[in-house]
């Protein structure tokens, strides 16, 4: 192949890649002046990943070609599976932390320090021969990481690694992955390349034995970071009754025979627990029988399971020492020492020896059995513990816990059951680190107070957030949510919430730990932005709790990781009580639903303008109207009133105030979710600053994944810097579709009518939207809280219908009924979970 090396998603050839070779160090330069989001990394690695999941793909089909047709498909679903979000987005979550562990947040929110996972630079991955998916895997743990990889290959490998990489950074459009990633595929021999490649590295991981490590190392600059990826020997620890167990001998058969030993966590050595065996002297009469018989039970289960799975032939260098290896353990047999059972084929054999010590087997389903008791298994293997990886115990649980800690301290860095020593989990460790965050370094800023105190990320000061576009899916409604969730798997339904209903039947929405989790962070970091100070605040959570309605516990996980000092009240129906606890407690902070607190400031408004201890009111869901913004600032002392959040329980958290934002603005919350402004009546994008209908895209959610979602509400992009400093878009919410009302064949805007009594009348109170059908035309019927409606209803109508056009309209052409009544505050209709006035109630059936 002429062009067999990879350069920035373009395949040269030898003269060019000498060439660019020696640019490298500047290349690195330009290259990680420019982050990489980990989202980026993450929808890349899943688009490829659904392709290699199928075979009828292109994809599929080419690097299929590029393999040995035995391991294609094995191979290919290996890569398939680890390329999905579910087990990248694990191993982020596990490995560094969270989903964007890139950016520079604060990990305690009491203080304004700042700490992230930067790249470690210009990462060099030496790939080994043996293992096709273990290169690609290396530089796409190197692009989480954020780093500019260059992967070297063998000269004699196939082209899977380059094709797959490249296809990678084809899948992102920006091209920040395919900038990231050169692959050069030349022999170790080749000295001055591989000199030009290890010069500049700021970090080299290397795969195979101690000399080419060590060859590696010799070229490593001063104080480049060596990840070894070394040779490993495994084995397997059986207690009598584990060893007495056929189910458990084929297990272990299994794990032999898989892969022919070739991989680090193959089982090379079978251990024996041999406690109690030896007689006073020390003699070994007991245990060398025990040992041989059990090495040829286990010769009889090797024997089954390995005629059901055809061996490979070695080569002739691998079968000139297992040749070598079994002649000199029958040589030994005359000592005593051994015992040999083979296949008169070949194909397997056990070697049984009376040493403890352990040595490596020449693989190809070659297994040495050796005694060793559970009180010397420490010391036996320490020497080794370079070496050692996974040791597979047979045993009960209590053996299992023993003997872990045991082996623990001899240098084994994976316990696992019999049968699954080749098996892994996403996020698991490799050889006892986490690859990840020997990629990464940790970064820390530690800035001045108090100009930092509403700065929850730094990033967000430089410039605005690189977002994958909208994904191309049909529009999500509220009904195709419900319908979704009767096939979602168990393992994405951990937590259940339901809406509050104030704009209909309530809806169930289903999280997985981790998506709550990371939605309750990004939340916190907006509050922080909002104004809340952890350090100094004092916050009582007055949202409502109970029947699956999620604000009480979603504020109380919030104020949680934000390391608040909180009073958990919940909404109570006796005022007197919570006032109480407020004034007890010493809260300055309380945060709630606007309907609630502004009954709780009335029912106990002489206790609490006495105390004048509440300075900050933080709301979810509605909003205060300006009068009862007046109200709370002159007459209760209240310095701040400002949004928590907003959301919605299906889609979480999705936008945050800032100390700068005025009404209803929020910053738009992009470490989860990206957002469409639709045109209210055909599916395409407003022009910048029109309103229209927000459409969100959730990307940091691993079960109820939301594309496309149409929430409900009505809203415009803002342009323009905030005065906060921050990059992150903002939006202006403009209310809900249901704000809007068809009656008396015009659209009536709830919010008309409340600005028209606020204005109109200096009403401060809440006002509630009724219609109903009527003889021959509707009617509207607009409730005004007695304390505040003053005692002119008739006044109060002609004034509504004065500033609002459409009733006034509606009712001169005979269509429609406007009625202005004043009813207690316990009157209004609210939502039975979340206590939420709902602004217009439809009763026409």
């Amino acid at each position: 192949m002429t062009n067999s090396h990879l350069w920035q998603g373009e395949f040269i050839d030898d003269a060019e890649a000498g060439r660019r070779l020696a640019g490298l160090p500047e290349l690195a330069g330009r290259v990680l002046g420019r982050p990489l989001p980990t989202d980026v990394v993450l929808g890349a690695c899943a688009a490829v990943g659904r392709d290699l999941a199928d075979p009828a793909s292109a994809l599929y089909g080419r690097l299929a070609g590029l393999l040995p047709a035995d391991e294609a498909a094995v191979t290919l679903a290996e890569l398939a599976a680890a390329l999905t979000r579910q087990a990248l987005e694990r191993k982020l979550r596990r490995e560094l932390g969270g989903l964007r562990p890139e950016r520079l947040t604060r990990p305690d929110a009491r203080e304004t320090v700042y700490e992230a996972w930067a790249p470690v630079g210009l990462l060099v991955h030496i790939a080994p021969g043996n293992a096709a998916a273990v290169a690609p895997l290396s530089v796409v743990e190197g692009l989480l990481a954020g780093n500019l990889n260059v992967l070297k290959t063998s000269r004699n490998d196939s082209a899977l690694a380059a094709e797959l990489l490249a296809a990678l950074g084809a899948a992102d459009p920006a091209g920040l992955i395919a900038e990231r990633i050169v692959v050069l595929g030349f022999p170790s021999s080749r000295r001055e390349w591989l000199q030009a490649l290890c010069g500049p590295a700021d970090a080299i991981a290397v795969w195979g034995g101690e000399d080419a490590v060590t060859a590696v190392t010799e070229l490593a600059p001063p104080g480049c970071r060596m990840v070894e990826w070394g040779h490993r020997i495994s084995f397997a620890y059986l207690t009598r009754e584990a060893a007495a167990d056929d189910r458990v001998l084929d297990a272990l058969a299994e794990d032999v025979c898989r892969f022919e030993q070739q991989a680090c966590s193959s089982p090379q050595v079978v251990y024996l627990d041999t406690e109690g065996t030896r007689d006073v002297e020390g003699a070994e009469s007991g245990e060398s029988g025990e040992l041989f018989a059990f090495a040829e039970r286990f010769a009889e289960r090797l024997a089954k399971v390995s005629g059901a799975r055809q061996a490979p032939v070695p080569g002739r260098a691998e079968q000139a020492e297992i040749t070598t290896v079994e002649q000199l353990a029958r040589l030994e047999q005359h000592l005593g020492l051994t015992r040999v059972f083979a296949a008169h084929d070949g194909s397997w054999r056990v070697l049984a020896d009376t040493r403890p010590a352990l040595d490596a087997s020449p693989l190809h389903r070659s297994v040495r059995i050796k005694p060793l008791p559970r009180q010397a298994v420490t010391a036996t293997l320490r020497p080794m513990r370079r070496y050692l990886q996974t040791a597979a115990v047979g045993g009960g649980r209590s053996d299992v816990a023993e003997l872990s800690r045991a082996l623990f301290a001899a240098g084994v860095t994976r316990v696992t059951p019999v049968g699954s020593m080749l098996d892994g989990y996403e996020g698991e460790p490799h050889d006892g680190v986490y690859a990840l965050q020997r990629y990464s370094r940790r970064v820390t800023v530690r800035a001045a107070e108090p100009g930092f105190r509403t700065v929850a990320c730094l990033d967000d000061l430089i410039a605005a957030p690189a977002l994958p576009p909208a994904p191309a899916a049909p529009l999500l409604g509220k009904e195709g949510v419900q319908r979704a969730l009767a096939t979602l798997e168990a393992r994405h339904t951990h937590l259940y919430f339901r809406s509050g209903g104030s704009s209909g039947a309530p809806a169930l929405s289903v999280f997985t730990c981790d998506d709550y989790d990371n939605q309750m962070r990004a939340a916190a970091d907006g509050l922080l932005t909002a104004g809340f100070d952890p350090a100094r605040d004092r916050a009582a959570n007055l949202f409502y709790c109970g029947g699956m309605y999620g604000s009480f516990i979603s504020f109380f996980s919030i104020l949680e990781r934000l390391n608040a000092t909180q009073v958990p009240m919940a909404a109570g129906p006796d005022h007197a009580v919570v006032a109480e606890a407020l004034v007890t407690h010493a809260v300055d902070t309380v945060f709630g639903m606007p309907s609630y607190l502004w009954q709780l400031f009335h029912a106990e408004g002489e206790r609490l303008r006495g105390y004048g201890g509440i300075r900050k009111v933080f709301y979810g869901g509605e909003h205060f109207t300006s009068e009862q913004r007046r109200v709370l600032t002159e007459e209760f002392g209240v310095e701040v009133i400002r949004s928590a959040a907003y959301g919605s329980t299906d889609l979480g958290p999705l936008g945050y105030q800032c100390t700068e934002s005025a009404g209803s603005v929020h910053h738009v919350l992009t470490d989860l979710h990206t957002l469409e402004v639709l045109d209210p009546r055909e599916d395409r994008p407003v022009p910048p600053g029109e309103p229209g209908r927000l459409v969100f895209t959730s990307r940091a959610r691993a079960g109820q994944r939301l594309e496309r979602y149409e929430i409900g509400d009505l809203g415009r992009a803002v342009a323009g810097p905030c005065g906060c400093g921050s990059h992150v878009p903002r939006i202006e919410l403009l209310g809900r579709y249901g704000d809007v009302v068809r009656v008396g064949t015009y659209f009536i805007n709830y919010r008309s009518i409340v600005r028209a009594a606020e204005e109109g009348l200096g009403y401060h109170g809440e006002v509630q939207v009724l219609v109903a059908s009527g003889a021959g035309r509707e009617r509207l019927t607009v409730r005004l809280d007695e304390e505040y409606a003053g005692g002119d209803l008739r006044a109060a109508r002609e004034v509504i219908t004065g500033e609002v056009a459409e009733l006034a309209a509606a009712e001169q052409e005979g269509l429609l009924e406007v009625v202005v009544e004043a009813v207690a505050r316990e009157g209004f209709v609210r939502t039975a979970t979340s206590g939420k006035l709902r602004t217009v109630v439809d009763l026409r059936g």
